[in-house]
Formats: structure tokens, C-alpha cells, sequence
């Protein structure tokens, strides 16, 4: 017997940094809902929860499969997004709100915070309020933060930047050589960051290609150690490309940033502002520039750059992370289909020579304002990644362009 499910309309937001295959789920999630009876409507939320609490909604039951494909291949949050992060009194509007338009299944697309959300709204409705809403967290994040999967949607077109990006800017660091140090996302995960080692490729150069250093949250960052290592490259190659993650810190857990600046910008949740300022790079920029001179005392060549918001959703997605993006949705409205008053979606690896997927369910509890960071095993000293990571990550990006040298 298949299970009961309640009878009223669906609804879906998505919550957090816009990544380049976040419309793929939110597609994948309209696609399957369209095969379900117990679905009598469809709705979108403009800016995730925000837009619900003010009745900001769109109807998607009958926009035309066409348009939802293109849409699917879009970089972006679709239908807008949301950095809120409810608190029980907000969830409990969320839940209001879901009364009003008869709403019976809740689906959140985000990181940590996005599940936490689904958490407290399913705790609220189906105990508080006596009102039946089943509520599923389907993963998204660049970050690769969430705990209990092999990796989480989003991540794997970001890393394929990583690596082109930083494969680029090798390139016209050999060509006119200095010091280029590259500020990648990440503040508490360095996931982000080990991906630009992919860059250096597999062929006779990788030894020379960069970016020759890494700096990753996971590894507390020392200014000193940091300019005998550009130092020593430098001795070795005469130029040096770096890739560094916003989120380093000091062995107290002290963002770096906040011992070498004064007077720095705090975001909504009061914690340092690292995405989307160069602060950090031109700061260690001038670190280098002040401390390393060349013969007669002239200064290096030092460049910064901080990628910013134009990693997240950058136009050319991982295949994987395309297919994997809409499968996890699909999986979660399989999850309500059978039956689960709420849940979570994990991706997890199988095992074999071969790259695949899989998808499980977990509880909301179980993922919900957790981070996981990037582990010991893919960690080199205290400037690299080893070999095991490119290992694991190289599968999840494609393709890349090939480079040669002369």
C-alpha cells in the first residue's frame, strides 16, 4: 500500500549563496512533485523564507517543462535567496504562513543554516501548532561544509573553477613572473581552496605550475612561516602563485585577517566580513612587498586578487554536479512520497575504481548547524594538499582545458 500523504500544496525556497547548479534542484524538485496526487500546487518563495512571511510567491505547477530546462541551466538562485536565519519566533511565521496557503510539504534548498531552518519549522507545525508539514533540507553549498556527505551540490562547479581560474593565472604568473596571491571562499572549510591544486595538472609541469602554496582555515596560518615559504619558491623558481582562503586563522581560531587590520566590517551575524572585500589580499600583499626584497633592496612584484562572488555561480557547471544537483532533489520528494515526515539529503561515494554516486536520507538533526571541515588525510604540511585529495576531488570537476609550456 503506498504511503497517505496530506493533500495540499508544495512549497520551495532557496536559501544562501547562489551556486552554479542551484536551479537544477530547485527543477528537479517542481519535475518530481508533478508526478505526485497528493500535490494539488506548486509555489515558489521569492527569497527563500523572506518571501513567504510577506506572501511573496510565485505559482510553478504549470510553467512549461521547457522553460523550467532552461531555467535548470542557469547559474543563480531562480527565484532569489536569502541570507535570513529564523529564530523559533520567525519559523513559527514560517509556519503561519504555510497554514494560509494550505501548504503540506515544505522543500529548502541551502547549507547549514537551510536545515536548521527545516528543523525548527517541522518541530513548530507538527508539535506546537498541531499542523501536519512535512519538511526536507535538499543540500546546497560551495562550501562543502555539510557533515555526512561525500561532497554537496554547488561544491564540485566551484572547485572546477578553482582549478581553471588558478590553471589561467599560472599562466600569466610564468609569463610575467612575481608574487600573485589568490583569495578563494571558505571561512571555516577549506575545501574551496585544496581544489586550485588541481590546477597544476598531471603532466611534466605540475611541479612548476601553481599555485605552488596553499593556506587553508584547517592549518593556523603564521605571517613569519608565510614569508619564508613565498620566499623559498621564489628562491626556486623566481615567481610564486598562492592560493590562500579567507577563513585563515591564527592556532586560537582568530580570523588572520583581525591581527594584521583594524576597524573591519561585520556582516549581519556579527562575524568579520571575508567574502567579496580585498582587505585580506592587499594586506598580504604588502606583507610580502615590505618584508621580501630582491638583490640592491628592490621589492617584488606582488599582485592580489580576491575571487569574490564570481566563483560561486560561474556559467560552465561540472557535468557531475549538474546531474548530481537535480538527483538529490528528486531523491528528496521520494522521501515524502514514501511516507518521511521530514529529512535531509546526503551524497555519499561508492566504492570501486569508478567514480559514482549515491544518495541516503538523514535526519534534519543530524546535519543541521554542523560543519565539517576538510580532514587530516587531505592535508600536506602546512602549505598543500596531498595527493589523496586531488584523488578524491579530480572526479567531481570534469574535464579540464589542456595547457602546455615551452
Amino acid at each position: 500500500m503506498p504511503p497517505s500523504l496530506p493533500k495540499g500544496n508544495a512549497i520551495i525556497g532557496q536559501s544562501g549563496g547562489p551556486t552554479a547548479v542551484i536551479n537544477q534542484s530547485l527543477v528537479g524538485t517542481v519535475l518530481a512533485l508533478r508526478e505526485l496526487r497528493a500535490v494539488k500546487k506548486i509555489i515558489g518563495m521569492r527569497h527563500g523564507v523572506n518571501g513567504l512571511v510577506a506572501d511573496q510567491l510565485v505559482d510553478l505547477t504549470r510553467t512549461p517543462a521547457r522553460h523550467l530546462e532552461a531555467v535548470a541551466r542557469t547559474p543563480s538562485a531562480a527565484l532569489g535567496s536569502s541570507r535570513d536565519k529564523p529564530d523559533p519566533e520567525y519559523c513559527a511565521r514560517i509556519v503561519e504562513a504555510c497554514r494560509k496557503h494550505d501548504v503540506r510539504s515544505f522543500f529548502y534548498i541551502g547549507g547549514n543554516d537551510s536545515s536548521d531552518t527545516c528543523r525548527i519549522v517541522n518541530e513548530i507545525a507538527n508539535t506546537r501548532e498541531n499542523y501536519e508539514l512535512r519538511c526536507f533540507h535538499i543540500p546546497k553549498t560551495i562550501d562543502n561544509d555539510l557533515v555526512l556527505s561525500d561532497h554537496t551540490p554547488g561544491f564540485p562547479s566551484a572547485a572546477r573553477f578553482q582549478a581553471m581560474a588558478f590553471a589561467a593565472d599560472s599562466l600569466d604568473n610564468a609569463s610575467l613572473p612575481g608574487v600573485k596571491i589568490n583569495i578563494v571562499m571558505g571561512r571555516n572549510a577549506g575545501f574551496l581552496t585544496a581544489a586550485a591544486a588541481l590546477a597544476r595538472g598531471e603532466g611534466r609541469d605540475r611541479d612548476r605550475n601553481g599555485p605552488h602554496l596553499l593556506y587553508l582555515p584547517e592549518v593556523p596560518f603564521e605571517p613569519a612561516r608565510f614569508l619564508a615559504d613565498v620566499e623559498r619558491v621564489y628562491a626556486r623558481l623566481g615567481r610564486c602563485q598562492i592560493a590562500v582562503s579567507e577563513g585563515i586563522q591564527t592556532a586560537d581560531g582568530r580570523p588572520i585577517i583581525t591581527t594584521l587590520m583594524q576597524g573591519l566590517d561585520r556582516d549581519a551575524h556579527g562575524n568579520v566580513q571575508l567574502s567579496g572585500v580585498g582587505a585580506l589580499g592587499d594586506t598580504l600583499a604588502d606583507l610580502v612587498r615590505t618584508n621580501i626584497k630582491l638583490a640592491g633592496g628592490r621589492s617584488l612584484r606582488v599582485r592580489a586578487d580576491t575571487f569574490g562572488y564570481i566563483q560561486r555561480a560561474w556559467p560552465d557547471p561540472s557535468p557531475v554536479d549538474a546531474r548530481e544537483a537535480r538527483a538529490a532533489a528528486r531523491f528528496a520528494v521520494r522521501m515524502f512520497a514514501k511516507g518521511d515526515t521530514s529529512g535531509s539529503v546526503a551524497i555519499v561515494r561508492e566504492k570501486g575504481r569508478a567514480y559514482r554516486a549515491a544518495f541516503r536520507p538523514v535526519e534534519l538533526a543530524d546535519v543541521a548547524g554542523k560543519t565539517r571541515h576538510l580532514p587530516p588525510e587531505f592535508i600536506a604540511g602546512h602549505c598543500d594538499v596531498s595527493d589523496a585529495f586531488v584523488k578524491w576531488c579530480r572526479p567531481l570537476v570534469g574535464n579540464l582545458p589542456p595547457t602546455a609550456r615551452l
